[in-house]
Order: structure tokens, then sequence, then C-alpha cells
């Protein structure tokens, strides 16, 4: 079973593995704002750790739920509109599986955390992918309005998987979810390994 799913998680990594600049330099034609929406639902490095972030604040409750749903929307835009005003990137890009890996590894455990602490996981998680997104943004010459439709998507599926998450009640349900966490983490380990194939 657990072979399957190493199996299972690689190839889904594989699959969903973004190119590194053509989730920037996608348009649908219906203007920035969408562009950033369409962004966030078709690059798994910056929508993977969002849901986790979501997972693990329903996980602990409905007060981590409400400051996670609020923060991390917040802090993207804000280390958003720095990268874009900097149009520098001060980390690699493979910094993103770090996320996976920590925020999978901490959903899976179930930890109970207080809020303060969730609040500052999605300070940081904001702030780096963020400031990641306009730099990028801001080297393809894109609008930083792209950043508005970004932000909104994550306020809107971290209200959903959040408010899901915090529905749950049966026990197995919360275990689904830590499944669900472990699974995310695999993938950031995966990412990490290629990242640092990647650079050596």
């Amino acid at each position: 079973m657990r072979r399957r799913a190493l199996w299972t998680s690689a190839a889904a990594a594989f699959l969903f593995w973004p190119g590194a600049a053509n989730a920037h330099l996608m348009t649908t034609g219906l203007g920035p704002v969408y562009d950033g929406i369409s962004h966030l639902v078709l690059t798994f490095d910056d929508l993977l750790p969002v849901i986790a972030m979501a997972l693990l604040a329903g996980l602990n409750g409905p007060a981590s739920g409400r400051r996670a749903l609020f923060i991390l929307p917040a802090a993207w835009l804000a280390g958003g509109l720095a990268g874009y005003l900097t149009g520098v990137a001060p980390l690699p890009a493979g910094v993103t599986s770090f996320s996976l890996l920590a925020l999978g590894v901490l959903t899976a455990a179930d930890l109970k955390l207080a809020p303060t602490v969730v609040t500052a996981l999605a300070v940081t998680l904001g702030t780096v992918h963020g400031w990641l997104n306009g730099a990028a943004i801001a080297v393809v010459g894109r609008e930083a309005s792209g950043l508005v439709g970004i932000t909104g998507a994550i306020f809107l599926l971290a209200a959903l998987v959040s408010a899901l998450v915090v529905s749950l009640k049966r026990p197995w349900m919360r275990i689904a979810v830590r499944v669900a966490g472990s699974w995310i983490a695999a993938i950031g380990l995966l990412l990490l390994g290629w990242a640092l194939r990647g650079s050596s």
C-alpha cells in the first residue's frame, strides 16, 4: 500500500510539474485578474501549499481557520507587491517545495497548534510565495493587478477548504485530511529532490 501511494505521488508530481515561466506567461484573454486566477489554479507549487495551509488551519479549529483565511491572502498580496516593485526574487523558486513538505508534515501529524503559530505560518507562506509571484510577473512585464486575481482565488480556496475541514466531526474524516497532508508532504519531498538535483 505504501509503495503504491509513493508511486502515485511520484506520477502526480511528474504530471503536474509546471514549466518555470509558462505559468506567468499564460494569458486567458480576459485580463490580468483572470490571468492571476488561472495562474493559481494551474501552478501546483502555489496551489498545493494553499490547500495544505487551509487543511492545517481547519484541523486546528475555527479560530485558526478564520485567521488563515484573512492573513494568507493579505500576506500573499503584500509579498507580491514587494516582489513586483523590486523585480527580484530573494529566494530560488525551489524553496516552494519546503512549503509543501513542512505544511504537509504538520497536517499529517495533526499537531494542535496555537492560532498564533498558524498565523505565523500563513504570513510566512504568503510572503514567500507572493514575493516569487510578484517578481515573476514583473520580469515578464505583466500588470501587478494579476496579484489581485491570485489573492482572490486564494481567499476563496482557503475559505472552502478550511470550512470543510472544520465541519468534519468523525475521526475517520480527520484521518482522510491527514492522509492528504502526507501526500502533499511526499510531493514536496519529490520536488525538493528534483530542485536539488537540478541545482547540482
